[in-house]
């Protein structure tokens, strides 16, 4: 071979096909950048929603992951097994190692509207009943539907700290009043005949606080899934809840807009360098291999 042959640029895989690392690894990494796209659209998307909390990701690489991990592994390391997954040019690839909630504490902003309340505290939750169990939310957008029923927007029931004793919800007659304190107790009034004792107590809100807040996976709508409702406690005698307000998204769109040029930037440098491997250098090295005697 001639000196200067950018041979090793350019190996035959057992199937005769010309395989390429370069090529591939920025393929790999153009990919992440698309999903991290995907996150920040996502977050732009929701700059307006009530309580969202915006998504980030962590980049890291085949072989940080695989240090992570490896104990739990099926195949242990140091095997002709193991080998056979592991390539020193194709494992330094970035890629999405973790995806993850940013549990920040959005702005409150008044709304005056007695059926909106807002959290103010970061790791606590109001609790809904859906159809596919018990979700956690921190979006205090309700409403009361025909049945008199506490509930958000999407028809959720919302859940009183004694639900799991009695499997009851928040009911309020119609031409009434409807308060929260600020540590989730219901009180309600009837306008039309008045009470002699003042305001009658509906019970009180579940608020519900994480022992785990990182185990919590988005399900749309605003609701969060978890494993367990153990993983909860219900968070008595705090000043949490502000009635009339609801919380704003966390997310900065001037950090977003940052990120968004950033991803799109990275996209064409790996674009450029995917381009230069196929026109270029395969050119070059095939010309030159052509050219070689034994």
């Amino acid at each position: 071979m001639s000196n200067g042959t950018p041979i090793a640029l350019v190996i035959e895989d057992n199937k005769g096909k010309l395989m390429q690392n370069g090529y591939y690894t920025t393929t790999g990494a153009m990919v992440t950048q698309f999903n991290r796209l995907d996150v920040i659209t996502n977050n732009l998307a929701n700059v307006n929603t009530n309580a969202f909390k915006r998504d980030d990701v962590v980049i890291g690489d085949f072989k940080r992951i695989f240090q992570e991990f490896q104990e739990e592994m099926p195949i242990k390391n140091h095997t002709k097994e193991a080998a056979k997954f592991l390539n020193a040019s194709i494992d330094r690839v970035p890629q999405i190692s973790e995806q993850y909630v940013e549990f920040k504490q959005g702005g409150l902003k008044a709304t005056g509207n007695p059926l909106d309340f807002a959290l103010k505290r970061a790791d606590v939750f109001f609790m809904v009943d859906t159809p596919d169990g018990i979700r956690a939310t921190q979006n205090g957008s309700f409403v009361i539907d025909n049945d008199g029923t506490l509930t958000t927007k999407q028809g959720y029931p919302i859940l009183l700290s004694t639900f799991f004793q009695n499997g009851q919800y928040i009911k309020v007659e119609s031409n009434s009043t409807f308060t929260v304190d600020k540590t989730g107790n219901i009180y309600s009034a009837n306008l039309q005949e008045g009470f002699g004792e003042g305001e009658i107590p509906l019970g009180r809100l579940f608020i519900a606080q994480s022992d785990d807040i990182k185990s919590l996976t988005k399900e749309g709508t605003n609701l969060y899934k978890f494993n367990d409702i153990k993983d909860f406690r219900d968070l008595q005698n705090a000043d949490v809840v502000a009635q009339g307000f609801l919380e704003t998204s966390n997310v900065n769109p001037v950090k977003e807009m940052v990120g968004l040029i950033e991803a799109h930037r990275m996209v064409e440098m790996y674009q450029k360098v995917m381009t230069s491997h196929m026109n270029d250098l395969n050119n070059d090295a095939i010309n030159k291999l052509a050219q070689t005697r034994a």
